[in-house]
């Protein structure tokens, strides 16, 4: 196999194959191209839909950016790399009564065995990626941050919800003074504004990312609210308005995503703030007058 053969194995063709590589080169691609890359990733609807002037208008570059990127990328085209956005947005609106007749008709149908095991493998595969690439720092930093903070705010919607959920249950076994950013009759920009530079928030997000999560994040990290995120790349909207962040990738099954990995995630960080504000309690009475 020749260099250009080689080459072309390594194309992404699926959406989640691209962001990984795209987070591989960022640091490598010209300016430019780092720009439209971050743009794409951002905004993968538009990138769909959009002509090349369209988007190259938003994104801010010449359309001729949007070819040398897709080059770059290995792709023969921008038509090549924009079926990639294409496809993801395919698969991302099957309905669950899709998603089901997929399965129905794939090798698993009629084994129920064999469905538990798929599910069962897609948890593995996202609990080991983040295990093999979470920063052990950032994990400190989100800690001593939150540990410090008088009121923990905690903000998702939609799939994400349950891992607040289940922060909050925590928190509420553990005495930590908290607040879900959530509420039946719609006041959540109200109950956000009581958060200020003494608390913190937990905030978690996944592309499509929930727009009402990613305002919320922006709007208290620009009141000086430390945000800690949970979120998928390193382009997400909710990085970019965090004070630390987490990427965490979940493996899916037939379409359907784990949240095993972000779920450990989730468990791991109301232990770690107890006992830090346990160490925390303990220095001051060891520093404090006799």
């Amino acid at each position: 196999m020749n260099s250009s053969e080689a080459a072309q194995t390594r194309v992404p063709r699926d959406f989640e194959s691209l962001r990984s590589v795209i987070i591989e080169r960022k640091e490598t691609m010209p300016k430019r191209l780092a720009q439209v890359a971050a743009y794409a990733l951002s905004n993968p609807d538009d990138m769909a839909f959009g002509t090349a002037a369209s988007i190259a208008t938003a994104a801010d570059v010449q359309p001729s950016t949007l070819v040398r990127l897709a080059h770059h990328l290995g792709y023969e085209g921008f038509s090549d790399l924009q079926n990639v956005f294409r496809a993801r947005l395919r698969d991302r609106t099957l309905s669950y009564e899709e998603r089901l007749l997929s399965l129905e008709a794939g090798a698993t149908a009629g084994s129920d065995a064999e469905l538990l095991s798929g599910f069962l493998n897609a948890a593995s595969q996202s609990v080991a990626r983040l295990a093999s690439t979470v920063d052990g720092e950032t994990f400190t930093k989100s800690v001593d941050v939150l540990a410090r903070a008088e009121t923990i705010y905690l903000v998702a919607k939609r799939r994400s919800y349950p891992l607040t959920a289940h922060i909050a249950y925590a928190f509420g076994k553990l005495g930590i003074r908290h607040q879900i950013i959530a509420s039946p009759n719609g006041i959540d920009a109200e109950m956000a504004l009581f958060a200020t530079g003494k608390d913190a928030v937990i905030a978690a997000s996944f592309s499509p990312y929930a727009a009402e999560s990613l305002a919320q994040a922006q709007e208290l990290a620009g009141r000086g609210v430390p945000i800690i995120a949970i979120t998928d790349s390193v382009f997400s909207p909710l990085a970019a308005a965090a004070t630390h962040w987490f990427e965490v990738s979940e493996a899916d099954y037939a379409g359907f995503r784990s949240l095993s990995a972000s779920m450990a995630l989730a468990m791991a960080l109301p232990v770690a703030i107890a006992e830090r504000r346990r160490s925390l309690r303990r220095k001051s009475k060891r520093n404090g007058p006799e």
